[in-house]
């Protein structure tokens, strides 16, 4: 039976030798992030995968951050590393039903959130992270804006820029839509000397009760620089793990047992191998049109400081 650094140690043995680079989201369990040549959050992975000499490219992470991986890197060959791994909040909407919304609407710009499909990117005027959304919403000249799929994500961004006229759908994660102010009460009973960090993917009412709010990056940046020594983490639960590894000395506590992502979960350690061994995964193929569409509204996100 191999052990985890046996099979961590094969995957790197064979990176060299495929030429092939491992882009693992922050979600991802702890010993594929060991063995990845970088971590991050959704549109982080995409510009590091595209920066990255190699011309294969391994994503651990869900469908849509490999579709985004392979719009800003056309020339590489992007493998999803489980085929399985979708994301609900970015299969809420499709084409056909924001076309049909945009021209209900023809005056909004339509802003999609990045944890969207390729093909819905291609019917959208500009992308936005979690942490550019406010920046960018607040830079565009429209003054009405239809913003997708996330409306917790959409509302945290009105509040922020109120002289815009927003427009929310009903769409989101699920995974932290679930998370209660029952909660947020029940783990500062718990922890309370410790600082409640959320996702702005969660509801407002929640998101009004922290004391801080941003992306995951953003969150674990937080975590490491502030002086403080004890946070409860409102995203997904391997941020806990992940922050106790880059904090020995402070204290991490999930908001709630419920913030797991089970499409996150499903890329093993065995995934991987298999993915950089040239026996397992899914090859991410687009045509050149949907590329080239899904592809403006990226680059207007970066115009834009994205």
């Amino acid at each position: 039976m191999k052990k985890i650094k046996d099979v961590q140690d094969e995957i790197i043995r064979l990176k060299s030798e495929k030429d092939v680079c491992v882009a693992a989201h922050s979600y991802q369990a702890r010993e594929i992030i060991e063995a990845a040549d970088f971590s991050g959050d959704s549109f982080q992975l995409s510009v590091m995968a595209s920066k990255a000499p190699q011309k294969t490219i391994v994503v651990c992470g869900v469908r849509f951050m490999a579709e985004t991986v392979k719009i800003l890197s056309p020339e590489k060959t992007v493998i999803l590393a489980n085929p399985a791994a979708g994301c609900p909040m970015a299969e809420q909407f499709d084409k056909e039903l924001l076309t049909a919304i945009k021209k209900a609407n023809p005056n909004y710009a339509v802003v999609a959130y990045v944890n969207t499909t390729a093909e819905l990117k291609t019917v959208c005027d500009v992308c936005v992270t979690s942490s550019s959304a406010v920046k960018i919403v607040n830079q565009l000249p429209n003054r009405d804006i239809l913003f997708i799929p996330d409306q917790n994500l959409g509302d945290y961004v009105a509040k922020q820029v109120p002289d815009k006229k927003i427009k929310l759908m009903q769409g989101g994660c699920p995974v932290h839509e679930a998370v209660t102010v029952r909660d947020v009460e029940d783990a500062r009973k718990t922890h309370p000397d410790a600082l409640l960090l959320v996702h702005p993917e969660c509801i407002p009412d929640v998101v009004a009760l922290a004391d801080f709010v941003g992306s995951t990056s953003a969150i674990m940046e937080y975590a490491e620089k502030t002086d403080h020594s004890n946070f409860i983490i409102g995203t997904e639960m391997s941020i806990v793990e992940n922050l106790q590894y880059k904090c020995p000395d402070k204290r991490f506590y999930p908001l709630t047992k419920a913030l797991v992502c089970p499409d996150m979960k499903l890329t093993t350690l065995a995934d991987v191998l298999r993915s950089v061994r040239g026996d397992g995964g899914e090859e991410i193929i687009l045509d050149a049109a949907t590329i080239a569409a899904a592809r403006v509204c990226i680059d207007r996100m970066i115009e834009l400081g994205g």
